[in-house]
Parts: structure tokens; sequence; C-alpha cells
């Protein structure tokens, strides 16, 4: 398999980088799959995006493979998910590589503590745990994390 390509997500692809983002959420088993759900994630990635998200896509061959939203003026990596038939492949790890070439000093995220792969994943790439918060929005405890570059 090649490596996707990494771009900025055209509004017209919207409904389907939601999808994505859903797929990816509920193989967390943090969620589960309804169209309740995506309607809702549909809703927030537009809003996101009318408030700065800068929203990119990870492409093969017509096929969305994950997507990152990123708020660059605060150093922040909102959301990274990979589509679940992309897990294993390093779509991940490309996207992280991209947002660093973007943010290429400091970058913050948080993650929720039930999603053990993911923030055990971050940690293996260098980001240093800084402390846990409830997120009033969704009610998950948050684990923080921030990168530096050395």
């Amino acid at each position: 398999m090649t490596l996707p390509t990494i771009r900025r997500a055209r509004p017209d692809e919207y409904d389907e980088i939601a999808r994505v983002w859903m797929e990816s959420w509920v193989s967390t088993g943090l969620a589960e799959a309804s169209d309740v759900l995506l309607t809702a994630l549909r809703v927030r990635l537009r809003e996101e995006v009318e408030n700065g998200w800068s929203l990119f896509v990870a492409e093969d061959q017509a096929t969305l493979a994950g997507m990152l939203a990123l708020h660059l003026s605060d150093n922040y990596l909102d959301q990274l998910f990979v589509a679940p038939a992309y897990h294993g492949k390093s779509v991940g790890r490309q996207l992280l590589a991209f947002t660093r070439q973007l943010l290429p000093d400091e970058i913050w995220l948080r993650c929720a503590v039930g999603n053990e792969k993911a923030w055990r994943w971050y940690e293996r790439e260098g980001f240093l745990f800084e402390g846990e918060k409830l997120n009033p929005l969704n009610g998950l405890m948050m684990k923080y994390y921030r990168w530096k570059k050395r």
C-alpha cells in the first residue's frame, strides 16, 4: 500500500469525513454507531470549521483513510481519526508527522481516558502527560498531552 495523500478537506466531503470520524470513534468501544451520532458529528464538523478548524484528510485512491482537525493558532491537535480499514497501516503516524510540519515547535491535545490505545500511542510518539480533566461537552474524563520540539 502506498501512503495516502494528506490535503485540505473540501466542503463536499464533510458528510464522508463525519462518517470516518464516527466509525473510528466507535472502534474505540466508547460509543455505538447510530444515525443520531452521525448527524451530531456532521453538525459539529461544519460548526468547528466555521469556528476555525483547519481540516485535512488522508486520501487513498479516492477513499478517505483519515481525518485531522487542528487549531493552528493554539498549537492544538483537536481530532485525529483513522478509518478502521486503515488501522495499523501508518496513516495515523503520517497524519501526526503532517501535524508536526504545521506545528513544528509544540502541539497539545486531549484524549479520552477510555481510549487507551490512542493515549498510549501518543505517549510512544513523544507526547508527555500533563493531567486529567472532565470534558463538559461529552462527560468524558480526558487526558491532556503536550509535545515540544527538543
